[in-house]
């Protein structure tokens, strides 16, 4: 019985990553918007767990992710899962090029996965005839970075807790 239930909190906490990607996803919270800060939730959450652990979230999953949350805030389909695969994409390089694993690390690379993916955001709005102000999209791009640490020693507590 006890196997039983460590091999079952186990697969429940390897499947944390694709079930908070779901959960963010569909719930509509993927961008946190308060009066003076918005933080984008799914840039992190993918950026974090394709460069620790790239096999508890799938390129796939996170396209469908991106899929779901064009769909719930109604934006053109297809310009977030490009944004949210730009993001991997950039984590997954990464984490090929990095020899230690800290936050100032992870941090600074986080800039260009952001401005990337932010870039092409804006280019795929623009295109598709959807008004976004590029100031409210630098402005969330500045404190999804600033609040990225915060969400990094939650996450890696997770990740801890994986191992044990």
């Amino acid at each position: 019985m006890v196997i039983v239930l460590k091999s079952l909190s186990y697969n429940l906490v390897n499947k944390f990553p694709a079930l908070l990607l779901l959960f963010v996803s569909l719930s509509g919270s993927s961008i946190i918007d308060f009066k003076i800060i918005s933080i984008n939730i799914l840039y992190i959450v993918v950026y974090f767990w394709i460069l620790r652990k790239p096999d508890s979230l799938g390129y796939g999953f996170i396209f469908l992710a991106g899929i779901i949350t064009d769909v719930v805030h109604g934006f053109p389909i297809g310009s977030n899962p490009l944004s949210l695969l730009i993001v991997a994409g950039v984590a997954s390089y990464i984490r090929v090029l990095t020899v230690r694993i800290t936050l100032i690390n992870d941090w600074l690379s986080f800039i260009p996965a952001l401005l990337i993916s932010n870039l092409t955001y804006f280019l795929t709005l623009i295109f598709s005839d959807y008004s976004i102000s590029y100031l409210y999209l630098f402005q969330s791009s500045i404190s999804t970075f600033l609040f990225y640490p915060v969400l990094w020693v939650i996450f890696s507590g997770i990740i801890s807790l994986m191992r044990s």
